[in-house]
């Protein structure tokens, strides 16, 4: 990383600012120094131009539509990866030998279950409670079951605690799920693969034997890798904030999987979904296609281009390629929505007004259609994702504690009242 200056005129003086130059992206201003020399703050809402950390982990370039783990294009983990493996590469930065595969593997599937007794803080719940929300509560608690992994300065608690959330969360969620539908909770099985088991942690019953079908497997495997980590988004950003007061790493995991739950951050594909179900039938497609297209409406097609992803999004291509498999396993001729689903996809690739506009179909919307097609309740798009972005918020989590940074402390752009003095009750 090489370094050069830049100089700020304010008020007559001079400060030079250091310039950094990452390995990808944008060069990057030190502005560490400037309220103590300068007295100013910068002002950035929402933080969308500012570093707010060295990070080693995941690059993204949304105009190339490039997303790298640890400098690895995402389309060939994809092709040639697992979701185990990439949790390997993201946790310890390079691609594991087959040895440290199988150990890694081993070291998870042996911490799938759950303590006993988490059982029953799940009847605390309401049985119609949102999974996100059970989750959020459940995951904060693990604190109160582990005590031995809460050290954040030993590595080998944060090792250990690393294991059991990549573990344990996809166990935590498909009880949830289980809880809010009213059926027994199904054990973890250690022969199955981490997607294989949740899968059956989610739709066996005991009455009758579970077969993993390998195209949901492999399509689930995906949607876990393809949502590893995202750079510094919004729910990885709370949880490097959390942590940054020294929270334990339960609690970290809990304040992103709670950010997660935000409708404009993990909520996407079920967003999507419900436009779906509010389009309803193939036939109703030119009206919003219509209303798509007219500024006035106030309609906006969900699923479709991305904030980041200025031409088209990686993952969504190889999520397409798994979306035609599953859907062709399961059908389409039944179910409406995957029929306004494919609909909607085929004008969005054809028509001149979605391509001008780059409106493609992104990650969101055939991660959607997958789990449609599956059988999962909308209410569970956000858990699946929860449980595919834990390595991701635990790599950035373990990447920051390892830098010994200060306590986070955004400053603010004070427009209240100035100072003013007290008026006793009687007189106001």
């Amino acid at each position: 990383m090489t370094e050069r200056k830049a100089t700020l005129n304010l008020d007559g003086k001079e400060f030079n600012l250091t310039v950094m130059s990452p390995v990808a992206g944008p060069d990057v201003l030190d502005i560490r120094k400037l309220y103590d020399e300068a007295d100013v703050f910068t002002f950035d809402p929402g933080f969308t131009s500012t570093a707010s950390c060295k990070s080693s982990i995941t690059f993204i370039d949304g105009d190339k539509g490039e997303l790298l783990y640890r400098g690895y294009p995402i389309e060939q983990l994809a092709k040639e990866s697992s979701h185990l493996e990439t949790c390997y590469l993201l946790l310890y930065g390079e691609l594991p030998t087959a040895a440290q595969l199988a150990d890694f593997t081993n070291r998870v599937t042996k911490h799938t279950m759950v303590h006993e007794q988490m059982h029953n803080f799940f009847r605390g719940f309401r049985r119609d409670a949102h999974p996100m929300a059970t989750m959020v509560g459940v995951v904060g608690a693990m604190s109160a079951f582990y005590h031995d992994s809460l050290d954040i300065n030993d590595p080998w608690q944060r090792e250990v605690s690393a294991i059991r959330m990549i573990a344990k969360l996809p166990t935590i969620a498909a009880m949830a799920y289980k809880y809010s539908v009213g059926q027994p909770f199904v054990y973890p099985k250690n022969s199955l693969s981490y997607a294989g088991n949740f899968l059956r942690m989610c739709f066996a019953v005991p009455a009758e034997e579970y077969e993993v079908n390998p195209i949901l497997e492999k399509a689930m495997d995906r949607i876990m890798m393809l949502h590893a980590d995202h750079e510094q988004n919004a729910s990885t950003s709370t949880v490097r904030l959390a942590g940054s007061s020294g929270a334990n790493p339960f609690a970290c995991i809990a304040a992103g999987i709670a950010c997660l739950w935000g409708p404009a951050h993990g909520g996407a594909n079920q967003a999507c979904l419900e436009m779906l179900k509010e389009i309803g039938t193939v036939d109703r497609i030119p009206e919003y296609i219509a209303k798509a297209k007219d500024k006035n409406s106030g309609f906006r097609l969900m699923g479709f281009g991305h904030r980041v992803y200025k031409n088209f999004d990686p993952r969504a291509t190889v999520m397409k390629e798994s979306a035609d498999e599953v859907l062709e396993l399961l059908g389409v001729h039944d179910n409406p929505l995957l029929q306004v689903a494919k609909e909607l996809e085929r004008i969005a690739l054809s028509d001149e007004y979605f391509i001008s506009k780059k409106l493609y179909p992104n990650v969101d919307f055939y991660s959607g259609i997958i789990l449609e097609a599956m059988g999962f309740p909308t209410s569970m798009f956000t858990p699946i994702f929860a449980i595919s972005r834990t390595v991701g918020w635990i790599s950035q989590w373990k990447e920051m504690i390892a830098e010994n940074g200060k306590i986070g402390r955004p400053r603010q752009l004070y427009v209240g009242p100035a100072r003013r003095d007290y008026i006793d009750l009687n007189h106001r």
